[in-house]
């Protein structure tokens, strides 16, 4: 099962570089100080170097070692602009505007990773999820075959004998209202992610329906999202639509679903819009003593993630460690 021993194993075996947006925060830096001790992931931190050094310095933070980027002085910098113009040229961006464009930290650190400066991004300490979501659209884009960005919680639950309780729940953050097509989109990118934490899918199409227990819109298109998800992944073990209670408990499943391989067993959990998917995750982390990782997003063609605004410096530390192994 999950533990982030597993995530650092892969790392030391091929080391990664990480880009912080909001390099001066005293959050990041603790975080930075920590990754730096180790050798399996190297920081990049966005900002002035004497601004960062200071504050660094301030906070009791070591972060020698650190590569500390400033885009008013990058030795690349014109390299990027013009990259920036040819990915944006069908907006018309200038020089001179992709130059104030990319002084901004979110959209210069995005670039880094296009460029190939490093692998991965994180951020969001200050940021809205917007203004970290928005560079990765434009810059790194989806992956071929996918048409949006969604996004994954992975809930842990920590036993003291080892074998904590892992589950992947989507989406909680990004698509408010997703098509029954786009449901399948993120049932497929979150059993890929799922996997990555030691969850072999068992995929719960939610609803207050199940299997045709109840009526109505909602409970078509989840019904129907399943359906075309057991067409497309045919290897994953699917079910839906299904109710919560179904999917998790055997008892209840052996009386709703009996014939269901997924029913009482589910682990990952696939919403009908934001609304649920926000409200489920934060009631498994507040009730149900889970640790939440996330939100994870699924879909780019590099791994950017967003953090809350309320984090604090374990959760960047873990949140960098989850990014980098998804490169």
């Amino acid at each position: 099962m999950f533990g982030f021993g597993q995530l650092i194993d892969i790392l030391k075996k091929s080391p990664k570089k990480i880009v912080f947006t909001e390099g001066t925060d005293p959050r990041i830096l603790e975080a930075a100080s920590r990754l730096l001790a180790s050798n399996f992931l190297q920081p990049i931190l966005v900002g002035d170097e004497n601004e960062v050094t200071e504050a660094a310095s301030e906070c009791g933070f070591n972060i020698r070692g650190a590569e500390i980027v400033n885009p008013k002085t990058f030795d690349r910098f014109d390299e990027m602009v013009d990259l920036f113009c040819e990915l944006r040229k069908s907006k018309g961006v200038t020089p001179e505007q992709a130059r104030g464009i990319l002084s901004q930290a979110n959209y210069f650190g995005t670039m880094l990773v296009k460029m190939g400066l490093a692998d991965a991004l994180l951020g969001g300490a200050t940021y809205s999820t917007a203004d970290t979501v928005r560079p990765a659209l434009q810059l790194i884009k989806t992956k071929p075959g996918n048409s949006i960005v969604s996004s994954c919680f992975i809930l842990v639950r920590p036993s003291a004998t080892g074998e904590n309780a892992v589950l992947a729940m989507s989406d909680c953050a990004i698509n408010i209202h997703p098509t029954e097509d786009e449901l399948v989109e993120i049932a497929g990118e979150t059993a890929e992610c799922a996997k990555i934490f030691g969850i072999e899918p068992k995929i719960a199409f939610l609803s207050y329906s199940t299997l045709g227990s109840g009526k109505g819109e909602d409970v078509d298109k989840m019904r129907n999202a399943a359906a075309k998800a057991k067409a497309k992944y045919p290897d994953l073990p699917i079910e839906g639509e299904i109710q919560f209670d179904a999917a998790v408990a055997p008892r209840v499943a052996r009386t709703k679903c009996p014939e269901s391989e997924v029913a009482g067993y589910a682990n990952t959990f696939i919403f009908p819009d934001i609304n649920a998917g926000n409200i489920g995750y934060k009631i498994a982390q507040r009730l149900g003593n889970f640790d939440a990782y996330g939100p994870i997003l699924l879909g780019l063609n590099a791994p950017i993630n967003d953090l809350s605004r309320g984090c604090n410096a374990s959760e960047v530390y873990s949140m960098a460690i989850i990014t980098a192994a998804l490169a």
